[in-house]
Order: structure tokens, then sequence, then C-alpha cells
């Protein structure tokens, strides 16, 4: 089996849709970033790959025994022994995955430059192992507080956070049932529509502005968040963790 050693990681607990894993470059000084002593570095099928950068499913119990406690944090100047935890690559993407215990892919990180470039020479001359697993035969269901890929595509991650907090506004907001309430937000993006909004039902006046805001990310986009969560303290908290404190 292949190793890496010193290993930086920087983990992104929880995350089905591998965009909100981010790479080195948009790490920040306050990630709490670790040092894996020694991480199994695996080479996968492109199919079993995406499978665990954009799912949080179980991972092939093979794939399982394989790497099982052959990973070693280092912490304190000591070496923590870990149970699942490994890199994969298939040959284009990388991946390091921590499961803490569990067997689905709970905690993912990319890796920093020169370690993606050491997995690459180190799986040059390596075939992908095949591992099999019960992939769903349903397409992976993405909706408004799980967004497709192409919606966050291009974005910072700045950006995409603030556009996640954005849909779970208007998840929020079409929780209320309040029609008053989304044809006013609805004029707010759109004010040269506001006679068009007025004869609009709940149901067609959210799936409106749904379909308006969901592209792309702008100054407008930006404005239009700020209003929609002001006076909500948990969105203004994820507000203030991209923007610091400022909504009046």
């Amino acid at each position: 089996m292949l190793y890496l050693h010193d290993v930086w990681v920087n983990w992104f607990e929880g995350e089905e849709n591998g965009y909100n894993v981010c790479h080195f470059h948009e790490w920040r000084k306050d990630d709490g970033v670790e040092l894996l002593d020694q991480a199994p570095l695996l080479k996968v099928e492109p199919i079993l790959f995406n499978y665990i950068e954009n799912d949080l499913s179980e991972l092939p119990q093979q794939l399982l025994d394989d790497i099982f406690q052959k990973a070693y944090l280092r912490k304190n100047h000591e070496r923590v022994q870990l149970e699942y935890c490994f890199v994969v690559t298939d040959g284009v993407g990388i991946l390091a995955v921590d499961t803490i215990g569990y067997s689905i892919p709970i905690r993912k990180s990319r890796l920093i430059p020169r370690q993606e470039q050491l997995v690459y020479e180190m799986i040059a001359n390596h075939d992908a192992k095949k591992y099999h697993f019960q992939q769903s035969s349903v397409d992976k269901d993405f909706h408004i507080l799980s967004p497709e890929p192409e919606l966050m595509t291009g974005l910072t991650r700045k950006e995409r956070q603030l556009k996640q907090l954005l849909f779970m506004a208007l998840d929020q907001l079409h929780t209320s049932q309040n029609e008053a309430e989304v044809r006013y937000w609805f004029t707010e993006w759109c004010p040269e529509r506001y006679s068009a909004i007025q004869e609009l039902n709940f149901e067609n006046a959210w799936q409106q502005l749904f379909e308006e805001t969901k592209y792309g990310w702008s100054k407008r986009h930006e404005t239009f968040c700020e209003n929609l969560i002001k006076g909500q303290p948990f969105f203004e908290k994820l507000w203030e963790m991209e923007h610091g404190p400022k909504v009046n």
C-alpha cells in the first residue's frame, strides 16, 4: 500500500457536495488545519471518487478494511491512530477523508499543492483498485439547501457561503406561506415588475423569485440577502462569519 506523510488537512465536516470542500487557495487563517503523520493513499475509479467527494453514503467495506488503523494524526508531538482515514484519488481529483470512526466520509479535505503533485507522481504507474459499492440507482436529489454544482461554479468561498445563506432565507420564506411577504421581497428584487407581482399567488411569486436569484452572484444578490435576513439572529450570525458585524 502507498502512504503519504506529513499531510496538512483542513477538514470540512458533513459536506455532501465537493464544491464546499475548499481548495488550498481558499483556506483561511482561522481554519483548523491539522497534520496527518501518515495516511494510506488509494487510487480508485472515477465513479467511486465522485461518490466519495459528492455524497455522505456508506463507503465500500473492503476499502474500510484496507485502510483500517493505518493513518496517524500528529498532535502535540504524539502520534494518534485514526480508525478510517485515507487519501483518495482517481488520477485527477484528490481528497483526504476521515470517517471519525463511522463508515461514511464525514470529514473531507483538499491537499496543499506540493502534496497533490506528490500524489500524482506516486500513483502514475498504478492501476485504480476496483471496489464494489452500492450506488443509488436514483440520481442525487439537489434542492434549495443542497444546490446543484452549476449554481456554485466560479464563485469564491465567501460567495458560496453567502449564496447558501440566501437560499436558506428563501427556504424559510417559503415555509412562512405569507403571500404579502413574498410579494414584498420579489418587488425588492424586481421593483420594475411591481404591478405584475401583485397579481401572483404565493407559490408563483416564490418560485419566480427563486428562479430570478439562483444564478450567479453579484452585489445586488449580496444586498438582497443582507436585507432579507435582518432581524433573524441565526442568519445574521452566519452573515457576520463572512462579513463581520454589519447588519443593522
